[in-house]
């Protein structure tokens, strides 16, 4: 088996109005005006409404960890959810005392900074990926099993690929992470979010991780599928909540929403170095 280095060498590439930040998620960077057709919630179909409803349960303190990331909401959620094929979804909040800089990588766990150090497939989103591995690790009990240049699959250049590969109590799952953001301008965002640039960041997250179980190598293979959201607001995650609902059941089935809530210092998480 060999690595899927190449696989994203175009994926998440910013549209031409904020061509200096590279590779954040093209359609969650969609800056036009909210699709009001599609938000209306009486057009939804109830029952999907209800299933996108987050956890909001039991929550863990993280005091004994590095503050830079304080977590708060619901945490320390999957147990048997991993062994049900039915959808589940999960919302917090994660506080950044301060920004961050690879540099100090060594304020992370182990396995947050081999995520710095090993890289990507393409694009900027190693910081995003480390914190998300954090916010697992923390809440979930993660451990890491390889990262997204690490993971072994049958083919040379897999048409899809995930982020990470996690144990979640003795559950493998693959993991996804992708950030809800409206870009503006050069280290600028706004709070609006449309319910089609959700819909479609969602519907090719979560059908890249089905294609990548069918693909990945014995030695990495999951049997879960976590997709993981920085959202960038409040706003961002409600509408995530609505396109999760949203989503044909086929797709959300085996699968995890795993949304959390940015605050604060949060500006590497989007744009790494360049803000």
């Amino acid at each position: 088996y060999v690595p899927a280095i190449d696989a994203r060498a175009a994926e998440d590439a910013f549209a031409s109005t904020v061509d200096a930040i590279t590779a954040l998620d093209a359609t969650a960077l969609d800056a036009t005006a909210l699709d009001t057709a599609s938000l209306d919630a009486a057009s939804l179909d109830t029952a999907a409404l209800d299933a996108a409803s987050f956890d909001t349960g039991a929550t863990t303190l993280d005091a004994a960890f590095d503050p830079i990331l304080a977590i708060s909401g619901s945490c320390g959620t999957l147990d048997d959810e991993l062994l049900d094929e039915r959808p589940y979804s999960v919302e917090n909040t994660s506080t950044f005392a301060e920004g961050f800089h690879r540099s100090e990588g060594r304020r992370l766990s182990a396995g947050a900074q081999t995520i710095l150090a090993e890289g990507t497939a393409g694009g900027s989103s190693g910081y995003s990926e480390a914190f998300a591995f954090e916010v697992l690790r923390r809440c979930e009990g993660a451990e890491l099993v390889a990262s997204e240049t690490m993971v072994r699959y049958t083919t040379p250049s897999p048409s899809a690929i995930a982020d990470l590969v996690v144990d979640v109590r003795s559950v493998r799952v693959g993991v996804s992470v992708t950030r809800a953001v409206t870009v503006t301008g050069m280290c600028m965002r706004d709070g609006a979010y449309s319910m089609s640039a959700a819909s479609a960041l969602l519907s090719r997250k979560v059908a890249d991780l089905h294609e990548a179980a069918t693909l990945v190598g014995p030695e990495h293979a999951w049997t879960k599928n976590l997709v993981f959201v920085y959202a960038d607001t409040a706003e961002h995650a409600r509408v995530m909540g609505l396109a999760w609902g949203a989503l044909d059941a086929s797709l959300r089935a085996d699968t995890v929403l795993y949304v959390s809530v940015s605050e604060s210092m949060d500006a590497f998480v989007y744009f790494e170095d360049r803000c």
